[in-house]
């Protein structure tokens, strides 16, 4: 039986609201955390995982499997998450974040299976899927290469060294996301140091940009589904989400970026979060 594209949309949506769940539970456990950026970017990585990307559980390290970077690396929690609901690591493993001995360190580490980047030092995701992207070409791999950035890391120089390298390349098949949540640790991006015009940098460097509503599946769906991989030009996706989304008293507060709930706002957020996972299921 065929699905359609209309339940498609419904299960990435209830995914994203089970990985939230998880992301906000596993933080307050831990007591700490970056929930912030965390949340802002669930649907992305939920998209990927579930729809997107050519991954199999079973196999982490297949040399055929397609590539993804957290370089916002202190907001692993949601890759945590997304990697035990899609079967790389045990769901009890979660619950040991932030404990002594934990496999789940603060940031991404290759010892976690699904993990391709130890990452966290801002501004160095991009040059690794650069290096990626460009070893696919070389070795003739259909494997494509997705990087999902912070928009606080935008500052980094090395970022844009990678930018050029893209298009210097003709790398169609790396694919950058930005988490354009407009907040960084200190505060508004645009007061800590101007991004904008983020649409015009990125086609100045020769990459096709996209703007997408990075919190609503439907449009990231529709913006993966019409990619050219073929193509020589690298793709960047400007996502344009909420810091601490889907959580209603976190939502745009940079005090969130690593942000703990005490334990009634973790009872509001999960009762928040419940009674949309109840509605989907019940189909409203």
């Amino acid at each position: 039986m065929s699905v359609s594209n209309e339940d498609i949309i419904r299960n990435l949506r209830l995914s994203a609201e089970e990985i939230r769940k998880r992301v906000v539970e596993i933080i307050y456990s831990a007591k700490g955390g970056h929930i912030g950026g965390s949340l802002s970017s669930v649907e992305i990585e939920t998209a990927l995982y579930f729809y997107v990307m050519n991954i199999d559980p079973s196999k982490p390290g297949n040399a055929e499997r397609d590539r993804f970077i957290l370089s916002k690396g202190h907001s692993v929690e949601t890759l945590y998450a997304t990697l035990a609901a899609r079967g790389f690591i045990e769901q009890s493993l979660l619950d040991t974040y932030g404990q002594f001995n934990s496999k789940l360190a603060g940031h991404p580490t290759r010892k976690t299976p699904g993990v391709e980047l130890n990452s966290g030092a801002l501004g160095h995701g991009l040059s690794v899927g650069v290096g990626l992207a460009i070893g696919a070409k070389m070795s003739d791999k259909a494997f494509r290469t997705f990087v999902l950035m912070g928009d606080g890391e935008q500052g980094e120089g090395s970022i844009y060294e990678a930018a050029m390298s893209a298009s210097h390349y003709k790398l169609g098949n790396l694919v950058a996301v930005i988490d354009r949540n407009t907040l960084q640790i200190s505060g508004k991006t645009e007061t800590v140091m101007a991004l904008e015009p983020m649409r015009e940098r990125w086609e100045a460097f020769g990459w096709e940009v996209f703007d997408v509503k990075g919190n609503d599946m439907e449009d990231i769906v529709r913006t993966f589904d019409s990619f050219d991989y073929a193509s020589e030009k690298p793709k960047l996706i400007i996502s344009h989400t909420t810091k601490g989304n889907g959580i209603s008293f976190m939502e745009n507060g940079a005090k969130w970026h690593h942000g703990v709930p005490n334990e009634q706002q973790y009872k509001t957020a999960i009762e928040e979060i419940d009674e949309r996972i109840e509605k989907m299921k019940a189909g409203c």
